[in-house]
């Protein structure tokens, strides 16, 4: 048939919008989803979520002609600051005197050392993926759901971002904490400072006005958020510059510490001091004055890598920044140096100068030796308030990001609002409720362990994504950040995941569970993305290497199966065939090949590419592993020739060619009769929606409609298989396979269905062998639909056509029995007599013989005079072709049909074509009259050794 052009209808290729502008990584994840907000283009702020979008790039550079409003941050404010704030937090000013007390010297320097060492992993895989292209708002989540897919960016998106509501609870948590520490009711200070009352219920009030004081600072947008942290960070840098000056400034005192009212004891500030130096060099481990825990190397590590896990904090930024991708892999490493040095620093100086009983009896000397006590007052707490702004206003960026995605449908939708100047001021409010619940719960340190445990997690996904792109080596990875290689994104994962368990065993197993559970919950959803795969890259990857060790030099006919090119006019007859082929590929090759006709130099583009998305949603829907191929060729032929020459690679091509039988039955409309064409709600991943597939396979053809297939060309098609040296297999009748024939069940098994197969060439019956190249391909093709779980139920039965007065049976039985032992295939042997229809052969022969082949013959034509250039084989196809009467062939399909039984499939042999090209319609009704009526049938014709009795 010409080639068609289904009428443009609702969702079909026509309504689809252009490629580049379903390709940009800013488009939303899904286009039409279960729980979908029905008119949310219009929300207040919908049509400022994304920026413009220059093709092909994903985002719009810097300095275009649109500039995002949002991108006014530079790399100092946006990551530097953020970073820095978010790495020192409380840690830098109470936790330096425990790290160093019960660790010492030179451990304390070990696990500095170790953890930046981690985190350095991480940053050089951020800097890779962020210097590959143009990142959006959402940072870590971003760079991983573009590169690992929707369902590992949604999973460990989600728990980034409730690690940041959590650490935000806990920094508010800590920052009264603090407060109260001095100014409440049982403080530590002077009894005047006293006038905080304390209780859950006001800490829960003081917390709760400290997250509004953030709440309004992040509402305000990004631009105040950032001048509020550079503010906090140079109050911060002050208090640290005080703290070294103490060091040098303070002379050497006794420091009364007190644990409580009733204990204290005094410990000293010894200034620069070898011999101090000398008594905090090794670790000495003992009792936490806080938790009354003793402490170890993994707990002390552990505290000490809190305060290293916010490397995230400018990357989360990134919708903010004027130039993302160089921003944050600069702004990330100098924050990381910096902070590195001051840790360093303060663990050498406070080694050098303060005794182990202090640094273990009070967590907070630096106030008792600071050069005025205050000031390190005020770095706690507006370390702790930055932290919490920091996390807040991160947490509200990646939840925009989710809900721009829309991976959790209506949950999260709202969350896409943004202001005018592009805040996200419901992501930010949904943030700060979230962490108002956080502040509920009170103490957190179970809490505490198990953020910095989500956060690793964080990390380690986002070193997955950079190991994955580098190994599957697409060579659009180029980033410009080049101090990186699979060896530390592997070093990364494993670093993070060795940290998780260290740091807390149970919360490790939890939040890899909970990504697990995420993960499912997103692929249910059916999750389609435009962003790209890295998976297909991966496969691709290792697919060419493993093809290119798939040698054809090495093939052996123990490992022989069937690589099948199944002829598919339209799906829409042809399905049941379809899934037939799929039962019999056992593992096989199994390519659904299709022709169109039509001349390329007529036609403005090649109109095949468009089609390949219907007929994949088509093998989608059957449910079968089958690829396909299509082709665009003036003639059937033709282009059956190019997919059996080019279909494939390497080692893995087609050696057998199915098609369906040239008759006049009109099949059923499959679509019809199969619920997943006719009932589906929602579009498939890739768009292809059930009216665009129903339009563009045409509906199936009447019985006297005009074929695109003449009979002659038809034949021709299997002579030149023949000649490729392909196996050819007929098949008729298989729109009339019930669908739940074969089965495993007692009821059905005693019903007796059979699988018939019949290893003699009926068609030319005086051939004298049973065991050929051919009957042993039947055997084998029947053997391998025997041992699919669908079909174990039917039994196979082996036909052997013998003569009354044959004294030769019983040793072709036995001789046969043997066969089938060595082949280890189980069958049942049916030994038929054939008399009369052998006579009315031999009958029809003798005849022709004595009136020297110029008789008339039933819908034979005369049998030609064979040209001398002609060999011996190709006389005898031509004449055994003319032979053969049609009487002789109703009586072989009478045969057939008189065997005992339910046959649910027929195996017969599949003599070769006829030399000469004008035999080839007698040919096709010589087939035609041997099969009719006779149920879903398969003629083989085998051509290449496929059986072995070796181990």
């Amino acid at each position: 048939a010409p080639h068609r052009t289904a009428p443009p209808t609702p969702g079909g290729p026509e309504a689809l919008p252009p490629l580049w502008a379903m390709s940009t990584e800013s488009s939303p994840l899904l286009s039409s989803r279960l729980f979908r907000v029905a008119g949310e283009a219009e929300m207040p702020g919908a049509a400022q979520e994304e920026a413009p979008l220059v093709v092909g790039v994903g985002g719009l550079a810097p300095g275009g002609l649109h500039p995002d409003p949002a991108r006014q941050l530079s790399t100092f404010f946006g990551v530097v600051v953020p970073t820095v704030l978010s790495m020192f937090s409380i840690v830098v000013f109470m936790r330096i005197g425990f790290v160093v007390g019960q660790a010492g010297f030179l451990q304390s320097l070990l696990m500095l050392v170790v953890a930046y060492f981690i985190i350095s992993l991480t940053v050089l895989s951020v800097s890779a993926i962020s210097t590959n292209g143009a990142v959006q708002a959402g940072g870590a989540y971003f760079m991983i759901s573009r590169t690992l897919g929707p369902e590992f960016g949604g999973s460990i998106g989600l728990m980034f971002f409730l690690a940041n509501v959590c650490a935000c609870g806990v920094y508010v948590l800590g920052l009264v904490e603090a407060i109260l520490d001095v100014f409440g009711a049982s403080g530590t200070e002077v009894p005047g400072a006293k006038a905080l009352p304390q209780g859950y219920l006001y800490s829960f009030l003081y917390g709760s006005l400290v997250l509004l004081l953030c709440l309004v600072v992040c509402l305000v947008g990004a631009q105040i958020y950032s001048k509020a942290a550079f503010f906090i960070f140079l109050v911060v840098n002050v208090v640290l510059v005080t703290i070294f000056a103490s060091f040098f400034a303070v002379s050497p005192r006794e420091v009364i510490v007190s644990w409580n009212r009733n204990q204290s004891f005094n410990a000293s500030f010894t200034g620069f001091n070898v011999s101090t130096l000398r008594d905090n060099m090794y670790a000495m481990y003992s009792r936490d004055y806080t938790t009354n825990n003793t402490m170890s190397f993994a707990t002390v590590f552990a505290v000490m890598f809190n305060g290293c896990t916010g490397i995230m904090a400018g990357s989360n930024m990134s919708g903010e920044l004027k130039n993302a991708s160089s921003s944050i892999p600069k702004g990330t490493i100098i924050a990381v140096v910096y902070t590195f040095v001051i840790y360093f620093l303060l663990f050498f100086m406070t080694s050098f100068t303060c005794e182990r009983a202090l640094l273990k009896g009070d967590y907070g000397f630096f106030r008792a030796i600071n050069i005025w006590p205050p000031f390190v007052l005020i770095g706690i707490y507006a370390a702790s308030l930055s932290a919490s702004m920091s996390n807040l206003i991160g947490a509200s960026r990646i939840l925009h990001a989710l809900a721009k995605d829309d991976l959790f449908g209506i949950v999260l939708a709202p969350a896409k609002r943004v202001s005018k100047g592009g805040n996200p001021w419901v992501a930010v409010l949904y943030t700060w409720a979230l962490a108002q619940l956080v502040l509920l719960v009170g103490k957190l340190n179970t809490i505490a362990g198990i953020v910095t445990v989500f956060y690793l997690v964080a990390y380690a996904a986002v070193d997955l994504a950079c190991l994955a792109l580098e190994w599957a080596s697409a060579p659009n990875f180029r980033p410009t950040f080049q101090v990186f290689s699979w060896h530390t994104c592997l070093l990364g994962i494993v670093s993070c995941l060795v940290m998780m368990f260290l740091i807390s065993p149970a919360g490790a197993s939890g939040s890899l569970g909970l990504m697990l559970l995420l993960l499912g919950f997103i692929h249910l959803r059916s999750a389609a993305s435009s962003w790209g795969y890295i998976s297909q890259a991966l496969i691709f990857h290792q697919v060419r290497k493993y093809l290119l060790l798939l040698d054809i030099r090495k093939d052996h006919v123990k490992f022989w199966r069937p690589q099948i090119l199944l002829m598919v006019a339209n799906p829409r007859g042809g399905s049941q065939l379809i899934k037939f082929i799929n039962h019999l590929k056992k593992g096989g090759l199994f390519v659904l090949g299709h022709v169109e006709i039509g001349d390329l130099d007529t036609m403005p583009s090649d109109p095949i590419q468009a089609h390949y998305n219907f007929w994949l949603s088509l093998v989608d829907k059957l449910n079968v592993k089958a690829f396909v191929d299509l082709t665009l060729s003036p003639s059937v032929r033709q282009g059956t020739q190019h997919l059996l020459r080019i279909t494939g690679l390497g080692g893995m091509k087609p050696n057998t060619l199915v098609l369906g039988f040239y008759d006049n039955c009109v099949p059923e409309d499959y679509f019809l009769q199969d619920p997943a064409f006719s009932q589906a709600r929602e579009n498939d991943e890739f768009g292809v929606d059930l009216t665009a597939l129903q339009a563009h396979f045409p509906p199936v053809r009447e019985g006297e409609s005009q074929r695109a297939l003449s009979p002659m060309e038809y034949v021709a098609i299997i002579s030149d298989a023949v000649k490729m040296h392909k196996n050819v297999c007929l098949a008729r009748y298989f729109h009339l396979l019930e669908k739940d024939l074969p089965t495993s069940s007692s009821k059905r098994r005693s019903e007796g269905y059979y699988i018939d197969v019949w290893p003699l060439n009926l068609l030319r019956p005086d051939t004298p062998t049973y065991v050929d190249i051919c009957s042993l391909f039947l055997l084998q093709m029947a053997c391998i639909l025997t041992m699919v779980t669908s079909w174990k139920a039917a039994r196979l039965r082996i036909f052997l056509c013998v003569e009354s007065g044959d004294v030769g049976w019983v040793s072709k039985e036995e001789k046969l029995k043997e066969l089938l032992t060595k082949l280890r295939i189980k069958a049942t042997i049916k030994m038929v007599t054939w008399d009369q229809v052998v006579a009315l052969h031999g009958h029809q022969q003798a005849d022709g013989e004595s009136q020297g082949i110029e008789g008339p013959t039933s819908g034979a034509a005369r049998l030609p005079q064979f040209l001398p250039g002609k060999g011996a084989g190709e006389a005898f196809l031509n004449a055994a072709t003319f032979r053969v009467t049609d009487e002789y062939l109703i009586s072989v399909n009478s045969l057939l049909l008189r065997q005992g039984g339910q046959t649910a499939v027929r195996f017969l042999y599949l003599p070769r074509p006829p030399a000469d090209t004008s035999q080839y319609q007698r040919y096709l009704e010589q087939l035609e009259i041997l099969t009719t009526g006779l149920g879903p049938t398969l003629l083989i014709h085998g051509l290449t050794p496929v059986t072995c009795t070796e181990l």
